[in-house]
């Protein structure tokens, strides 16, 4: 198995294996988000996760909708090992969010976070009430708690609400939202920008997006994030075998070695 930490009380591979790409979402064009839907049929997905498994993975990140659901009870089902923690999104209405938490436990989430554009909205319009009940409903789902966040600022502002969160997923780029242009930006300096918010924050984070949605190389982006993000921290990678079958083995391996070095 690769190294793996004590997160918030769940055993969690330092790579984690993320959804995107099962997803359909890119951050790279609607042609690409096409491809990677095509190719991710269901039972490519469940290849896939049972292949992180048996290169050492402990964790995935998936979204928290009826097309995740439904495949890992399958992947459940048939024997399937890797921990979920669920990426929770969808309408702030706060029944509606009551459902969604419950839906992602009763799937499987053995954790669960809220979107980072959530937080991005609350932050944006510094509504610290709103926020807080989203927190507040997530916990009754009775699993850790998390929130993303596209921005470093608008991770400050929620760990200084001294909120019961118990984890952050913390973008390396600054591609929500809060930017002037918003949408898919990934501008080179915003790693370093993003760094001080895992040392500031004292509690479990992981990092996404580290490498720029695939816009730079593996080696590279996992020595950066490794450097710099704390040694209880992981990092969340997604995987396109469209573009490289053995790619889930090839960054185990190259986890392995960075981590062992």
């Amino acid at each position: 198995m690769l190294p793996c930490v004590d997160f918030c009380g769940l055993k969690v591979s330092r790579f984690i294996i993320g959804g995107n790409p099962f997803s359909g979402f890119s951050h790279q064009s609607p042609e690409r988000d096409q491809e990677m839907m095509n190719y991710y049929t269901t039972e490519r997905i469940k290849e896939t996760l049972r292949r992180a498994e048996a290169a050492g993975l402990a964790t995935t990140i998936m979204r928290s909708d009826d097309h995740i659901h439904r495949l890992l009870r399958e992947y459940y089902n048939e024997g399937g090992g890797l921990d979920w923690i669920a990426q929770v999104a969808g309408s702030v209405d706060a029944p509606d969010w009551n459902i969604s938490i419950r839906r992602a436990v009763a799937a499987g989430a053995k954790a669960a976070y809220i979107h980072g554009g959530i937080l991005d909205a609350c932050y944006g319009e510094r509504d610290a009430a709103r926020f807080a009940e989203l927190v507040e409903i997530m916990h009754e789902g009775g699993v850790p708690v998390g929130t993303a966040g596209h921005s470093p600022e608008a991770h400050l502002w929620a760990h200084e609400l001294d909120l019961p969160l118990d984890f952050h997923v913390v973008c390396f780029y600054n591609c929500g939202s809060l930017h002037d242009g918003k949408g898919d930006k990934f501008q080179p300096e915003d790693p370093p920008k993003a760094m001080p918010v895992f040392e500031t924050i004292d509690k479990p984070c992981i990092g996404y997006k580290i490498m720029a949605a695939g816009r730079v190389g593996p080696r590279e982006a996992f020595e950066y994030a490794f450097d710099n993000i704390k040694p209880g921290d992981c990092v969340n990678v997604g995987i396109h075998r469209g573009d490289n079958d053995n790619m889930v083995e090839d960054n185990a391996a190259l986890v392995e070695e960075i981590l062992e070095g």
